[in-house]
């Protein structure tokens, strides 16, 4: 399912207002610069115009949580002791499981994207504004919250409008969709971001470590560095498309940088304030299946005075009702229409021209994915995105390990995927293209991966290949496997000793090689070639039959190599006449 993408619209402007202000006073606190590790701070942090211009979004720009780290340093004393509610060192206290899922999916990226460097203090951080940590650590000893933790339907009224896109199976809301779990993902980007980070099976997204890792990939991909300020600042906005979430963000992964340490679960410090003004309601535990946003219940505003009503003393006599500055009978003026945008035109995808998509085992593609955006008319659509999913269990993937890619279409309405990596799985490969924002059919483009295959194969060596009757081969056979001249590595091979040139037969005399149990056989399979695409075979051995036999090896792909191997007796020299005894 395509990730939902949109504006956030956010309520309480005031509460946003006074979080604003905060952040500012804060940066002007905290001394601008480079720390000492060489980095920049998050007062030196100002978002690029291509990281401000990011609409992508893990959680559907679901409200979170506005409270900003203390000024207190954040290393613990021997004094300090943890506790829900508590104040300076206590907010530097993650709970055992949060912090365990955080640093074990740091190492998985370390060794999957080393390329990204991924700090687990940017999870914690993220972890702290989404969900305060997992509600403080109220998880089980699996990394599962012990109540789900779900936001606020995304019905529109004060949020972004997502409608559901999981049938309820992650939210439990058949209507609309809701952020989901302790990292917040919304279900349609949990449903190609999700990871199984605790390796139990399942991709749960109310569990910390699979929703740590599936965080980190989602911060990791396009091939950003985090190291680097610009990509950190567009994976961030990717995550939330807002530069007062950035720059929270930022403060809460400077703030973890400088020190943090374990706390008991269930004993974390729990956040007051929201960006959407309702304190403390959301990420709220919730029973799926409700559709009511938690802790989304608009407060009354004050009743209206009736007219000519005595006001209360000091209010200056009665209240005189104001005239209508409009007459009844004047019509309104319509609200003025918004334009629609590419996206919203858009009718259909097309082929655009993709042709057959084959490869073999760890190969690439040699042909890349082209979708065409069209309208109702056939008329090509720029600049629209368009969402590349691999689905099926298959471990093909897109250049840089990814399964999902998005690209916007170019002036022709064209969108070209990453290029394909095949795996080692073989068989058929499905890529589905989809439109982000607009709920249409995919289209569905298939590939086909085969398996490792050679079309030539030589001997490396020239040697003879002989061997007395009931003796051993001095030489051991050994073959090089190509492909279109190239190596072919992993390539399937299978030697028999066979019969005749003309009868593929195994024999049943002559050479022989030993299995594990050194009883004779003389079909060996299950062999492969290295990664030099170079096959060694084992001993080869004779019984007391003399002569010319044949060994013959073939690949997949059809090569296919005959040896010829001689079981001759040592000649024997007869004495020369001149050695002849004398009379």
């Amino acid at each position: 399912m395509a990730a939902q993408f949109g504006r956030r619209l956010r309520k309480g402007a005031a509460t946003t207002a006074v979080a604003a202000v905060a952040v500012a006073a804060l940066s002007a606190s905290q001394a601008p610069g480079v720390n000492d590790h060489g980095r920049q701070t998050a007062a030196d942090a100002t978002p690029s115009p291509e990281a401000s211009a990011s609409r992508g979004s893990a959680t559907g720009n679901s409200p979170y949580y506005t409270d900003l780290p203390p000024l207190k340093s954040p290393n613990p004393s021997p004094s300090t002791g943890p506790g829900p509610g508590g104040t300076g060192a206590t907010e530097a206290g993650i709970p055992a499981t949060v912090l365990d899922a955080y640093k074990k999916a740091e190492t998985a990226l370390r060794e999957k994207k080393p390329g990204c460097n991924l700090p687990w203090q940017l999870l914690a951080a993220i972890g702290r504004v989404e969900s305060g940590q997992a509600r403080g650590g109220q998880v089980r000893a699996d990394g599962t919250t012990i109540k789900p933790i779900l936001g606020p339907q995304l019905d529109g009224n004060g949020f972004a409008l997502i409608k559901d896109t999981d049938d309820g199976a992650y939210d439990g809301n058949s209507s609309y969709d809701q952020a989901v779990g302790p990292m917040q993902f919304i279900p349609s980007t949990w449903a190609w971001a999700g990871r199984d980070g605790n390796a139990d099976g399942k991709k749960d997204p109310n569990n910390i470590y699979d929703a740590a890792l599936a965080a980190g990939h989602y911060l990791c991909r396009n091939n950003w560095d985090l190291s680097q300020q610009g990509d950190l600042d567009r994976a961030i906005l990717s995550y939330n498309n807002s530069r007062d979430y950035l720059n929270l963000v930022m403060r809460w992964l400077e703030y973890y940088r400088k020190g943090t340490h374990e706390v008991p679960d269930g004993t974390g410090t729990l956040p007051d304030n929201r960006s959407d003004d309702g304190a403390g309601a959301s990420p709220t535990p919730t029973v799926p299946g409700t559709t009511t946003p938690a802790g989304s219940t608009p407060k009354p505003g004050p009743k209206p005075e009736k007219p000519g009503t005595p006001q209360k003393p000091g209010g200056g006599g009665t209240t005189t009702p104001k005239p209508p500055t409009t007459p009844p009978d004047t019509p309104s003026t319509p609200p003025p229409t918004t334009p629609p945008t590419p996206t919203d035109t858009v009718d259909h995808l097309e082929d655009a021209g993709t042709g057959k998509l084959t490869a073999m085992a760890g190969d690439a593609f040699d042909r890349r994915i082209s979708t065409r955006a069209e309208t109702e008319a056939g008329k090509a659509v720029a600049k629209v995105r368009v969402r590349f999913t691999i689905v099926g269990d298959t471990d093909t993937t897109f250049t840089g390990g990814e399964s999902v890619a998005t690209v916007a279409t170019n002036s022709s309405g064209v969108a070209v995927a990453p290029a394909l990596e095949a795996g080692e799985k073989t068989g058929a490969v499905t890529v589905r293209a989809t439109v982000v924002g607009r709920a249409l059919p995919g289209l569905d483009y298939k590939a086909t991966v085969t398996e490792r295959a050679a079309d030539a194969l030589v001997r490396t060596g020239d040697a003879a290949l002989t061997c007395a009757p009931g003796g051993e081969f001095a030489n051991r056979v050994e073959v090089k496997a190509t492909y279109k001249g190239a190596v072919a590595d992993g390539v399937a091979a299978t030697a028999t000793l066979i019969k005749s040139a003309d009868d593929p037969t195994a024999n049943v005399k002559g050479p022989y090689f030993k299995d594990a149990d050194g009883k004779t056989v003389r079909t060996l399979t299950g062999l492969k070639t290295d990664a030099k695409g170079l096959l060694k075979l084992p001993e080869l051995y004779a019984d007391d039959t003399a002569g010319t036999f044949l060994l013959r090896i073939t690949t997949t792909g059809g090569a296919t190599l005959t040896v010829e191997l001689t079981v001759a007796a040592a000649a024997t020299s007869s004495p020369s006449p001149s050695a002849a005894p004398s009379a």
